[in-house]
């Protein structure tokens, strides 16, 4: 296990190079196949914020700082050694001319990543070494980006086989997907209904010294900068909550046409964190049943609705093994946000990009689809099933509910966004015209089950 390194606490913020240590670390723990959000926590909180910004940084610029180190040194540096390279390089200017992005000179970098080395056990040995490479890259900067930039990896800081997939899949926007990607994303809010309208947290926001604009539909907010929670207005209170406009659409998507004087059975089949569990019962007086198979998630799900204080029936359960947990009784609607590969949300995960692996796409799409089956008996005749996964690849999104429709004769597909791209305005233009991509990827479906 990757033990960070404690940093000093201290009143003002720490050296750069007193960050450069554990930042490498968490680098290093990704590349080793560890979520970033298992790793960070070990992050003294104090210092976590500057951490989290630098590494966030790496992980967007890992493909070509993976291509220069391997140009830039004659062997292969050791792992903890090439974690503290690309992390330095990530940092050069020539790399972190984005806006968000944290701006050091290139002489400050070297020094501190010098010293960084010397601090860390595991890159005493080689500060010297670091030094040498660093001071080259400042000598044949140009040179050496566009050397690495022919690398496709490098080019678009992406692994190979998803460049490949994303070009194959949508052949006319895949650069505008792949560079939105990188960048990292608006901080999105859903106004709780149920506790005002958005006009008037709009103004609340304001009032906090919060820039802000609407967004989505009616109860999205975009944050001009993104916040801690706890400074948002009402937040403990329930009064809004964080979540993306793509996921947003879940709800009203579900619930379309929904008579309020009829109380439907809503299935949210794989629920955790909540966020959309939340938003059905702020959308709606509905029913609604939340699974998860992890029983700590299902806790997540809890924490969500009494925050705002809403109620539904929770269960730890495997949405797959409706024998173990199903009444037997239709349900009106079912959510399914299924597993996937996550590949619309790397703008928030940077880290989930360099964990994945492409035979993870196959075996998640197989995992959507016995889901699917599953659950689509438990759907009574006319009612409405939205599948959704937070992801850009096709196989994961149109291929999967076509596949669904050859095998289930009573099933038509309603109106859905479909593939939602980041840095692309939605085609069916249900998003305004002030955010134009604005949102994470997603997929919707609207599946119907026939009434004979």
């Amino acid at each position: 296990m990757i033990q960070l390194v404690p940093m000093t606490q201290r009143a003002q913020a720490p050296a750069l190079s007193q960050q450069l240590v554990p930042a490498s670390q968490c680098l290093l723990a990704v590349q080793s196949g560890r979520s970033l959000s298992d790793v960070l926590p070990q992050v003294p909180s104090a210092q976590r914020p500057g951490v989290q910004a630098l590494v966030f940084h790496a992980l967007r610029q890992a493909g070509m700082t993976a291509a220069l180190v391997k140009l830039l040194a004659n062997r292969a540096p050791s792992p903890p050694v090439r974690a503290l390279l690309q992390l330095a390089l990530a940092l050069m200017p020539e790399l972190s001319a984005d806006e968000g992005a944290p701006h050091y000179s290139a002489h400050t970098l070297v020094s501190q990543a010098v010293q960084a080395a010397k601090t860390a056990h595991d890159t005493q040995a080689q500060a010297g070494f670091v030094n040498a490479c660093l001071r080259r890259f400042q000598r044949e900067a140009a040179a050496l980006l566009v050397q690495a930039g022919r690398h496709p990896e490098a080019r678009w800081n992406h692994p190979a086989w998803w460049v490949r997939r994303v070009q194959q899949d949508h052949p006319q926007q895949w650069e505008a997907v792949l560079a939105a990607s990188n960048r990292p994303g608006a901080m999105a809010l859903r106004v709780n209904r149920r506790h005002g309208s958005r006009e008037a947290y709009l103004q609340r926001l304001t009032a906090a010294g919060l820039p802000a604009r609407a967004a989505g539909d009616g109860y999205g907010v975009l944050l001009d900068h993104g916040v801690p929670v706890e400074r948002l207005p009402g937040f403990s209170d329930g009064d809004v909550s964080v979540q993306d406009l793509a996921a947003q659409q879940a709800a009203p998507l579900l619930l379309a046409g929904h008579d309020s004087q009829q109380r439907l059975r809503v299935l949210d089949a794989c629920a955790a964190p909540g966020g959309k569990t939340a938003h059905l019962l702020e959308h709606a007086d509905v029913d609604v049943l939340a699974l998860d198979k992890d029983a700590q998630r299902c806790e997540r799900i809890h924490d969500n609705l009494r925050r705002l204080r809403l109620a539904a029936q929770v269960r730890a359960a495997d949405a797959a093994r409706p024998a173990d947990w199903w009444d037997g009784k239709p349900f009106d609607a079912i959510l399914l946000d299924a597993p996937c590969t996550a590949s619309g949300i790397v703008r928030r995960h940077p880290d989930v990009r360099w964990l994945r692996r492409e035979a993870d796409v196959a075996q998640l799409a197989h995992q959507q689809r016995v889901l699917l089956d599953a659950l689509w008996p438990l759907l009574r005749p006319g009612g409405r099933l939205v599948y959704a996964t937070c992801s850009v690849f096709r196989a994961e999104g149109s291929d999967q509910v076509k596949a669904f429709l050859e095998r289930h004769s009573g099933a038509r597909a309603g109106v859905a966004p479909g593939h939602l791209l980041p840095g692309l305005p939605e085609a069916g233009g249900q998003f305004n015209d002030n955010d134009p991509g604005e949102h994470d990827g997603f997929f919707y479906a609207c599946l119907e089950k026939a009434t004979t």
